[in-house]
């Protein structure tokens, strides 16, 4: 008989991400239409056109080693390897019908492209 272990979860603040009012009500919005988990995952992965991009999506549970950020009301799940990437991020968020959406501002970013998707150090 195996026993189920729950990953450990190192709890952050918002010195490593943190999420705008604006962000915080449109996550916690997105949440409760997409019903795939109560976790928002920021992750950077390889690609775009300046090298590395944000991947934001909605998980039900924490992997092994993952910080956990609660920011505007949103518990956020950081994998080690993309907090140090997005250490000081803020994510902001616009309905505007030009330029408007999800928008990071990273201090860690020498170049970010022009839709602001991805980014380079």
């Amino acid at each position: 008989m195996s026993v189920a272990t729950t990953p450990t979860l190192r709890q952050a603040d918002e010195r490593l991400i943190r999420l705008t009012p604006s962000a915080g009500v449109k996550v916690k919005a997105l949440a409760e239409r997409e019903t795939q988990g109560r976790f928002l995952r920021a992750a950077i992965s390889g690609g775009g056109c300046n090298g590395l991009s944000y991947k934001l999506r909605f998980v039900g549970e924490s992997k092994e080693g993952d910080i956990l950020v609660n920011s505007a009301g949103v518990d956020v799940l950081v994998d080690p390897k993309s907090a140090l990437y997005l250490r000081g991020t803020v994510l902001d968020y616009s309905d505007k019908m030009i330029g408007g959406g999800f928008k990071f501002s990273n201090p860690n970013a020498k170049a970010s492209c022009s839709c602001g998707e991805s980014f380079s150090l």
